[in-house]
């Protein structure tokens, strides 16, 4: 058999896949146009991701985040990226962006009608020991004829019109959800389009692995230890879960999606807010997981109806397998009303 033989001529790309979702919706095309955007910046990103050591990219910039962390030099490359290609596009109007104090206005010729939040480089403190990162993005549209400010942003996460995450792991893999399902699109580096691999992604009801940082453990409320006392000594006879945790939020949350299972970074005695941003981290995964039938909570609270009060919020986040969210927001409730 030759090699054509076995190259599909017909494959979905993202661009396809977006169009055809848009001609369905029967909208403008400015949504179609801001993720073709996206979706350049992403590929640069992933290039620039894949050969970091070569490109001299390792290192401290020099200057540490509106958050705290330390900007690495890709850091700074992907922001730039994303919000340059954005500009570009004639589709947004504000940007807000992890790596950024102040939300982004867009000078009045480039403008368009959609908001977007986002993290340029998720988990990008794993970057020199090789761990996963990702790219994570939430899109909503301009509710005011007012004059753009960060107030735009400030949309509870029920709003969003589209909202995804690249995981830049074994391969790019990048996860969309535009409000029918989840699909994920790999990026085939040899004609460099993302193609679609797999269609209406859904989340097992149940899983067995919960994925949090017990290092923290010191610093947990009531709750989450009994919890995970309830995961790791089973009363039911039930094998215990199995534990995972990378330590960047697109990769764990990835694992959760694909397997099953709980993601949690609830609030501790440390970080009494959580420590996860809701415009640009919680927001987007929150709404992807509940795309693909799965739940995301504060403990109190559906991630979702939050209303944002500041851009760079921070927000207690659980999220996974329905079964696994509901069973942490009972014992929640239970220790909440004691």
């Amino acid at each position: 058999m030759s090699d054509t033989a076995a190259f599909d001529t017909n494959v979905i790309t993202l661009t396809r896949f977006v169009l055809e979702e848009g001609r369905k919706a029967k909208g403008t095309g400015e949504l179609t146009t801001l993720l073709n955007s996206l979706c350049t910046a992403i590929k640069a990103i992933s290039s620039a991701v894949r050969k970091a050591g070569i490109a001299n990219l390792y290192g401290i910039a020099g200057s540490t985040n509106v958050t705290g962390d330390q900007v690495k030099k890709l850091d700074v490359l992907s922001n730039d990226l994303v919000i340059n290609m954005l500009k570009s596009s004639f589709t947004t109007c504000v940007l807000v962006s992890e790596e950024n104090k102040d939300a982004i206005i867009v000078e009045a010729e480039k403008r368009g009608k959609y908001v977007v939040c986002f993290d340029p480089l998720d988990g990008s403190s794993n970057i020199d020991c090789l761990a996963s990162i990702g790219s994570i993005f939430a899109i909503y549209r301009k509710t005011s004829d007012s004059e753009p400010s960060e107030k735009d942003a400030l949309q509870p996460g029920r709003r969003i019109v589209a909202a995804g995450y690249t995981l830049y792991g074994s391969a790019t893999m990048l996860v969309l959800a535009t409000g029918n399902g989840v699909d994920c699109f790999m990026l085939d580096p040899a004609i460099g389009e993302f193609i679609l691999v797999d269609r209406n992604v859904r989340i097992k009801k149940k899983g067995n692995i919960y994925s949090l940082n017990e290092g923290y453990a010191k610093y947990f409320d009531p709750a989450v230890t009994e919890y995970l006392q309830k995961k790791k000594f089973p009363e039911d006879g039930s094998s215990p879960y199995g534990g995972r945790y990378v330590g960047s939020m697109v990769a764990d949350v990835h694992r959760t999606l694909v397997y099953g299972g709980i993601f949690l970074y609830p609030a501790n005695a440390k970080s009494p807010k959580g420590k996860l941003r809701l415009l640009y981290e919680c927001n987007p995964m929150a709404y992807i997981m509940e795309q693909a039938g799965g739940m995301a909570t504060t403990g109190s609270e559906n991630v979702l109806d939050i209303q944002p009060e500041s851009i760079h919020q921070r927000v207690p986040v659980v999220l996974g397998s329905p079964d696994d969210v509901q069973e942490y927001i009972s014992i929640f409730k239970k220790h909440a009303s004691k």
